[in-house]
This record gives structure tokens, sequence and C-alpha cells, in this order.
């Protein structure tokens, strides 16, 4: 069965920053990308970043510039640093994983005050 597993989230205040990780664990038989969503209360998830095993990565423009992702292709393991973080960043943050089949997280949330 295979589970990922978030960690990292907390209260912070805004500026500071925040470490995600997620741990995938279990029979995956192949992976495009990792990477990491969120959602906000009442509004539709989002896609923060991606990464590759290559090592190509995709952020959205709301977070290019503060975020940085990164992983460990070995301990299948995917990482979001986030800095300068805005109250506009609270969210649930979601790891996702996999090819064609697709793997999710339970979420690990982050709240941001002003």
């Amino acid at each position: 069965q295979v589970q990922l597993v978030e960690s990292g989230g907390g209260l912070v205040q805004a500026g500071v920053s925040l470490r995600l990780s997620c741990a995938a664990s279990g029979f995956i038989f192949s992976i495009d990308n990792m990477g990491w969503f969120r959602q906000a209360p009442g509004k539709q998830r989002e896609l923060v970043a991606t990464i590759t095993p290559g090592g190509n990565i995709n952020y959205a423009d709301s977070v290019n510039g503060r975020f940085t992702i990164s992983g460990d292709n070995a301990k299948k393991t995917v990482y979001l640093q986030m800095n300068s973080l805005k109250p506009e960043d609270k969210a649930g943050y979601y790891c996702n994983a996999g090819s064609q089949t697709r793997y999710w997280g339970q979420g690990t949330k982050v709240t941001v005050s002003s």
C-alpha cells in the first residue's frame, strides 16, 4: 500500500520560513514527478511546485522566488522550503506523487498570521 506522509506544517508569523517534507512508502511502480499542492478554505486545490526525478522543477507564479522544492530520489522524499511566508499562503498542503496513478498525502496545515 502506497502512503505519502507529510510533515512540517504549523502556525507561523508572516515573513518567517517553514520546511515541509513528504516521504513515500510502499511500492510505486514509477514516479514521473512529486510535488506539492495546496488548498485554502473555500478554494480549489492548486499546484504549488513539482519536481521530476531528473530535477525538472515547476512553480506556481505565486510562490516562485519564495518557495524551493527539492527531492531525494533514493528516499522517495520531497521537500518544500517556504520562505517569506504570507497570510495568503495559509492552506492545507498536500503531497502528490506518481505517474498515471497518482497518490495523495493526508495534508499538513500551514497557518500564517499577519
